[in-house]
Parts: structure tokens; C-alpha cells; sequence
């Protein structure tokens, strides 16, 4: 932790977040969330302007204080209730089966263990509950994945450990979840930077979530 992580980072990511263009994407998977909703990743709330009015409350993680101050006058000016509740993705400290949906936006990228934080998910979420998600990851043509496996090393230096090389798709599925409707393409910009995969997925009535394959 430094300077630099503690509070260059969060201004960037804000920054790069807030595009017209992912606008749209965030409007688009966070639309369908219902009731108490718990948000991992939340950074400077940039999702909050697109919470759908069958949103009851907000409930979210975010360790960065510099993100969570970016994010204090998205919070007042929400009607929706915004609490926040840890500092950790991995370990909630929601109780079982206690949300509605969650949401994941462009966080499974940079969490130590994403694994363990959707397990988490699929925990403190009710049975037949949704995951929603909005996530930038491998590319599934050789030459960009080529490019993204070189670049991985130094955008975890230069990003708080954000990877290129994870696939979002994939880790929600292992984790449990079903997906229900899924969209994964490039957007607009550099494209190892560029693969989007956005969907929702639900917790099923009656499951245990496999282990991560070896």
C-alpha cells in the first residue's frame, strides 16, 4: 500500500470508468436487480445512477477510502439506501441467504481470490437469487491473448493487480451460478484492455458450488 495505490488508482479507475460507453454496459446489466442488493468492487459508485427503482438498499464493499470518498455525493444523491459493509469481498459479513441480487462490475479483474468472493456471493444470496456482471477478461483470439498473457505482469504493477488473463464467464459458472443470459465482445478501445463479458447469472433453489478446477 502506498501513495500510488491508495490514492492514484482510485482517481484513475474513476476516471477510465465513467465513460459514456461503459455507461451503457452498466445500465444494461444493472437493470433486473431487486431488493437488497449486495455490490463487491463498488469503487467511487459509479454504478448508482443506474440502479433500477425496485432497488430497496444497497449494501456495499470497497476497501479504498479514496474510491469511497470519490463516491460520496453519488451516495447523497441517490434515493436508494447506500450502507457500507466491509472492507472485504472474500469475507462478507452478510449472513446466509440474506440478499436479493449482487452486482460485480470490473472487480473480478483485480480481487486476490475472485473464487472465494463469488463464493461469498453465492452464499449471502437466497436461493434463486441473480448475480449480475460486468467484467473485462481474456480475449478469445491468440493474438490478443498473446498480447494480454505478456502485458498481464505489468498491469498488475501499474493497476492494484488487475489481471487480463482471467475469464469472467468461466469463474461465475465454477462458482455455482447458472447463467441465465450472457453478452461477450470487444468494446471500443486497445483491445487487451477491451474483451467485455457481461450477464446474469442465479443462484439455483438447491446447490453446492463446486471447487475451483486444479
Amino acid at each position: 500500500m502506498g501513495i500510488y495505490t491508495d490514492h492514484i488508482v482510485p482517481r484513475i479507475v474513476n476516471w477510465t470508468c465513467s465513460t459514456a460507453g461503459i455507461a451503457r454496459w452498466r445500465e444494461k446489466v444493472c437493470a433486473g436487480l431487486v431488493g437488497d442488493v449486495v455490490e463487491i468492487g463498488f469503487g467511487s459508485g459509479t454504478n448508482v445512477g443506474h440502479y433500477p427503482d425496485t432497488v430497496r438498499r444497497v449494501l456495499f464493499v470497497e476497501p479504498a477510502p479514496t474510491a469511497r470518498r470519490l463516491a460520496q455525493k453519488r451516495i447523497e444523491r441517490s434515493p436508494i439506501p447506500i450502507e457500507h459493509v466491509g472492507m472485504d469481498g472474500q469475507r462478507l459479513t452478510l449472513a446466509n441467504e440474506s440478499c436479493d441480487a449482487a452486482l460485480v462490475t470490473f472487480t473480478l479483474c483485480t480481487i486476490k481470490d475472485p473464487h472465494a468472493a463469488l463464493l461469498e456471493l453465492f452464499r449471502v444470496l437466497k436461493p434463486g437469487a441473480s448475480l449480475h456482471f460486468l467484467e473485462h477478461g481474456i480475449a478469445p483470439d491468440e493474438r490478443t491473448a498473446q498480447w494480454q498473457r505478456r502485458l498481464n505482469g505489468i498491469e498488475q504493477r501499474v493497476a492494484d493487480g488487475c489481471q487480463l488473463i482471467r475469464d469472467p464467464l468461466a469463474m461465475v459458472r465454477e462458482a455455482g451460478f447458472e447463467v441465465q443470459w450472457s453478452e461477450q465482445r470487444f468494446v471500443k478501445g486497445p483491445k487487451p484492455w477491451s474483451y467485455f463479458s457481461a450477464g446474469v447469472a442465479t443462484k439455483p433453489q438447491s446447490a453446492v458450488p463446486e471447487p475451483p478446477p486444479v
